[in-house]
């Protein structure tokens, strides 16, 4: 039987570690900034954290597998840590206060345990089996969380990312198509999105462009809010890059709306 409740604790634990380095480093005067291979933007302060958590992790979890952002993948075998050390690094390096670190666990492929940390916003939200999903509040209360009962695309809220990757997936058309048929849009981003349908604040939230780091801290406290988190045309795998998340009971209706 697996110790979630060890699991959790260390993820929670890591998070505080990234939050000690990240926060300190939002809106620095001497924040140094780079540009990846693929364009996107890193900064000192995503590095630091990222060799931070996995020095912990090769202390206390030393024959785990580790999936980073930034340094990419060590070891192997049935439990793997993923870590993307700052979610929203361009937030994050404009001084908008919406990025987290997202620390996950998977073990045999499935991520089951997690923690998203935004300091910044005052925020964290976490979950693992038997425990469900809970988040922490500016005043430092903590609650449990589930997603909303919405069940009619025309009372929904959907969040989503940025016009460009849509257009550039070639489902533009789609998403407009299914902001007639809805209540509500907005563009929240990053993982803000996924914590707000895990809070029932949003009912639909979909995007493009992703990776495994990206996804996995999402799962565990979407789906144990109640909610439902796929690849917007099929089953989710490591390869994942058009996710679709929904209070379940929406989820037909926005595959149908957006494939």
């Amino acid at each position: 039987m697996n110790d979630y409740q060890a699991d959790l604790e260390l993820a929670l634990r890591l998070a505080d570690l990234a939050d000690s380095i990240s926060l300190p480093r939002f809106r620095a005067q001497d924040l140094v900034v780079e540009t990846k291979p693929d364009s996107s933007p890193v900064t000192d302060a995503d590095r630091a954290v990222e060799t931070a958590i996995k020095a912990l992790l090769a202390t206390e979890r030393p024959n785990d597998a580790l999936i980073g952002e930034e340094f990419g993948n060590t070891g192997s075998g049935s439990r793997t840590w993923i870590i993307d050390p700052i979610d929203g690094t361009a937030n994050f390096m404009r001084g908008v206060p919406v990025w987290a670190s997202l620390i996950a666990l998977a073990i045999d492929g499935k991520a089951v345990v997690s923690v998203v940390s935004a300091p910044a916003l005052g925020r964290r939200w976490w979950a693992a089996p038997e425990f469900g999903a809970h988040t922490s509040d500016v005043d430092g209360t903590t609650r449990e969380i589930q997603v909303s009962k919405v069940s009619d695309l025309a009372n929904a809220s959907l969040s989503y990312n940025n016009l460009q990757l849509w257009d550039q997936a070639g489902k533009l058309e789609q998403l407009v198509s299914l902001s007639r048929q809805i209540w509500r849009t907005r563009a929240y981003g990053d993982f803000f999105s996924y914590m707000l349908l895990a809070e029932g604040s949003v009912d639909i939230v979909a995007e493009h462009d992703l990776k495994v780091y990206d996804i996995a801290a999402l799962v565990p406290i979407v789906e144990q809010a109640g909610g439902k988190l796929t690849a917007l045309d099929g089953p989710l795998t490591d390869e994942t890059s058009s996710v679709l998340a929904t209070n379940g009971k929406l989820h037909g209706a926005a595959t149908g709306a957006l494939s």
